[in-house]
């Protein structure tokens, strides 16, 4: 069996083992679960991940692409994408600007990079994604707490002074960011993974590793899709990854000089899957507005829980499939293609829907001139 194909498998037997675990959990276990990934497996893998990379000036392109790739789906998540939605439901349209721009390399693209190109593109993936984490941890965090600021209930007078101190404090607070700090300190003085006593990089790398079957098992367990929502989630990813396919088609173009692994490259890592990060972000904000008894909560939680369980199996299965016909898609025009045909599939249920609704109306119209001939008709024999 193909190594990627059976990886994928993998992922979605946890989730599907998650899926099965539903009935023996309840919400209160679901809720330590989660603290433990926010407060243990996630900055553990954060705190390996930065303690591996070895910064060179030349490779900081990488991150910033990362970065600005990040910042150009926020917008089109914003104009474009979110207008899927209806114009009243802005819980789920913030939820979506802050899951559809982030990146989850690691679980859904890191794996089949290493497969199909290699260990070199695997450590330009790990910077790429600095740029990656730089957007998700931070930006879209200050993004959220602005979100709850202004729409807050308890303190709506804050002055720009306080409410900037609160956002530092509570970055402070978070788990992933104070490892994140400790991490770049110890880059900053020179030392790594390697450079700290076995007992600690062990613990660390041990904690490290129960981070992705733990998220895919939570998502399993939470997960609670409708069809309405399968629909909804489906057609958003699609138009994620459509406008993803057309992003990488210009770089490409951009620099035709590319080789052949480095445009697979561009093609794959965007693809990869909506981030858990921001899913943190709007937990924590939940949080806070539980205990201010807001009624109308900023982000839809179950929303975003079912997105990232869609969203893992869907970027896996377009980056298999960008690999194994990997000939065809070093081919600007092919990537074009597949953007323009993703985006064509995405609003193929509204067109439908308008044709439907056209073409009931038009029947009702009908049916309204059929009788009033008919009455004429009996009119006129009267």
């Amino acid at each position: 069996m193909n190594i990627a194909f059976q990886k994928t498998l993998e992922l979605i037997l946890i989730i599907g083992i998650g899926v099965f675990l539903q009935r023996k959990v309840t919400k209160s276990n679901l809720k330590g679960i989660k603290v433990l990934i926010l407060s243990v497996a996630l900055p553990a893998v954060i705190f390996v991940a930065l303690l591996k990379i070895k910064l060179e000036s030349s490779l900081l392109i990488f991150p910033v692409l990362a970065l600005s790739f990040n910042l150009l789906m926020l917008l089109a998540s914003k104009y474009y994408i979110s207008k899927t939605l209806p114009t009243k439901d802005n819980a789920r349209k913030r939820t979506m600007m802050l899951l559809l721009p982030s990146l989850a390399p690691g679980l859904s693209c890191f794996p089949f990079i290493v497969v199909y190109l290699g260990d070199d593109y695997l450590a330009l993936s790990a910077l790429a994604d600095v740029g990656n984490k730089i957007f998700v941890l931070i930006m879209l965090y200050m993004l959220a707490m602005h979100w709850y600021n202004s729409r807050s209930i308890k303190d709506t007078k804050t002055s720009t002074k306080n409410k900037l101190k609160g956002l530092v404090l509570s970055l402070l607070n978070e788990p992933i960011n104070l490892v994140m700090i400790i991490a770049l300190l110890l880059l900053a003085f020179g030392l790594n993974l390697s450079s700290l006593p076995d007992f600690l990089g062990n613990t660390v790398t041990s904690l490290s590793t129960i981070m992705a079957p733990l998220v895919l098992l939570f998502i399993g367990m939470a997960v609670r899709i409708n069809a309405s929502e399968f629909s909804l989630i489906l057609t958003l990813l699609a138009r994620r990854a459509g406008i993803t396919f057309l992003i990488s088609t210009v770089v490409v173009l951009a620099f035709p000089a590319l080789a052949t692994s480095m445009i697979l490259f561009i093609i794959v890592f965007p693809q990869s899957s909506c981030s858990f990060w921001p899913f943190a972000h709007m937990s924590a904000i939940a949080s806070l507005e539980d205990k201010d008894k807001q009624t109308k909560p900023t982000f839809d939680i179950d929303f975003a829980v079912n997105v990232l369980a869609c969203s893992l199996p869907f970027s896996t299965l377009l980056i298999i499939g960008v690999f194994s016909f990997s000939e065809l898609f070093v081919n600007p025009f092919t990537i074009l293609i597949a953007g323009v045909s993703l985006l064509a599939i995405s609003y193929a249920p509204s067109l439908f829907r308008v044709l439907k609704k056209v073409k009931s109306q038009s029947d009702n119209h009908i049916d309204a001139m059929s009788l009033n001939l008919e009455a004429q008709n009996n009119e006129n024999k009267d």
